[in-house]
């Protein structure tokens, strides 16, 4: 356990539910200055519902919440100067500029940054002018971004801040993201996407049925799969899943839909195996493939489901 000093956010206990439907139970994070923490679980996992009850947007029905050592029910105002958000979905007034928009945010603050700094870093200067109802979807998430920094928070929420975006365009917000952090920001971040979270966060929690099932850094969290590498295939008719145990250094076996999936110490050993036996029960193979473990793989492994399952 951290020095709560040391702690940008600090949730303990944290339950929500909504009717007969338990979102978070009673989930505990603490997120150090400085850290960018990720945030990571399928659709429904309850990742929304926790960064709104830290963001204060939500009220938990029960469990504590600090944020920069301030507690919500007495210091909401303090807190509220030192925060960003960018929510998964921005609604902003369809007849505002961008100049317009993010001038306006940067007025709700004492201490905030210049707005035509944040555009240009938001690489948003050529729609400088142009109403919020004529931009893109990737154009309108950045400006949420752009609306998120403008106050010059210490704590930067941002709840999938790179979905919709081209691959160019998430690659800038990732700069800035990093840039962010350097500069001694504390970032808690959700996400879809692999590659993001193994490339910003210092850790990861992955959150299942509303409950933290997994916390480390990125490699500490892959290092927790039996095999270093993974064997995903198909063939007709279906291996049976015995006999697929049983073959050299595999350590799991996992069916999905028509897909066996393998976790395994060594390709060069295992594959070749693999493919004899599908010869031997007089199978087809429809196809395969081989990677390294990721932290998708852990998740699968964990939940018996696929990060971006619906």
């Amino acid at each position: 356990m951290q020095n709560e000093n040391q702690l940008a956010i600090l949730g303990r206990g944290l339950r929500k539910r909504y009717a007969d439907v338990v979102a978070v139970d009673g989930i505990d994070l603490e997120v150090r200055r400085g850290e960018c923490f990720g945030l990571l679980g399928p659709n429904g996992a309850g990742k929304t519902t926790t960064i709104e009850m830290l963001e204060g947007l939500n009220q938990p029905d029960e469990g504590s919440i600090q944020i920069l050592g301030l507690d919500w029910r007495s210091s909401d105002q303090e807190i509220r100067e030192r925060i960003g958000i960018s929510l998964q979905e921005t609604r902003l007034n369809d007849k505002l500029t961008v100049h317009e928009t993010v001038r306006l945010f940067r007025s709700f603050y004492r201490n905030g940054r210049d707005p035509d700094e944040i555009i240009r870093i938001l690489a948003l200067e050529e729609k400088r002018n142009a109403r919020f109802e004529k931009l893109s979807g990737g154009q309108k998430q950045r400006l949420a971004v752009a609306c998120a920094l403008v106050g010059n928070p210490d704590v930067l929420f941002l709840d999938e801040p790179t979905t919709g975006l081209d691959p160019q365009s998430r690659r800038q917000l990732w700069d800035q993201i990093i840039l962010f952090r350097s500069d001694g920001g504390t970032i808690l971040l959700t996400t879809h996407y692999m590659d993001e979270a193994q490339r910003l966060c210092d850790r990861i929690a992955i959150v299942d049925h509303g409950k933290v099932i997994a916390l480390g850094t990125p490699d500490a969290l892959i290092s927790m799969l039996d095999g270093a590498n993974v064997i995903e295939f198909a063939s007709e008719p279906i291996i049976d899943e015995a006999r697929l145990a049983a073959l050299p250094g595999v350590h799991t076996a996992q069916i999905h839909g028509d897909h066996w999936w393998l976790t395994v110490d060594s390709l060069v050993s295992t594959v070749p195996a693999v493919l004899a036996e599908i010869e031997r029960q007089n199978a087809r193979l429809n196809h395969l493939s081989t990677h390294r473990a990721t932290l998708e793989d852990l998740f699968l492994s964990l939940t018996g489901r696929e990060l971006r399952e619906e």
